[in-house]
């Protein structure tokens, strides 16, 4: 007769990483941007009710969240664009658990580059 396992649940964190340094050309404050997501994160569909389960926390240039509920990576993406709503930056995932926070890159043609016949 086969034994069974005690199948505990595993505690699962999610934990992504915001990178901003664009805060050291002073275009935003990270202090002004850490407290925007302290007001604007929903947890169980009511803000600014983090508790225990969601943990923000800000070091220099990087801005870290970790939950211990489920937490939409999307949902982050979404936060920032509110807050950087008319300002020349962009979100961009660098790998699976980061964001960063860069500058549009704007194309310029230079009259030199092209050759008249």
């Amino acid at each position: 007769m086969a034994v069974k396992k005690d199948k505990k649940p595993k505690k699962s964190t999610w934990k992504f990483n915001l990178d901003t340094h664009p805060v050291e050309d002073g275009i935003f404050g990270s202090g002004n941007f850490e407290q925007f997501l302290w007001e604007k994160v929903k947890v169980n569909g009511k803000t600014g009710n983090l508790g225990n389960v969601v943990h923000i926390e800000c070091f220099e240039n990087k801005i870290t969240v970790v939950s211990e509920k489920q937490f939409s990576k999307r949902y982050l993406k979404h936060l920032p664009k509110k807050y950087l709503q008319k300002n020349n930056l962009h979100v961009v995932a660098s790998d699976r658990e980061t964001y960063e926070l860069r500058y549009f890159q704007i194309s310029q043609d230079e009259d030199g580059s092209e050759s008249e016949d």
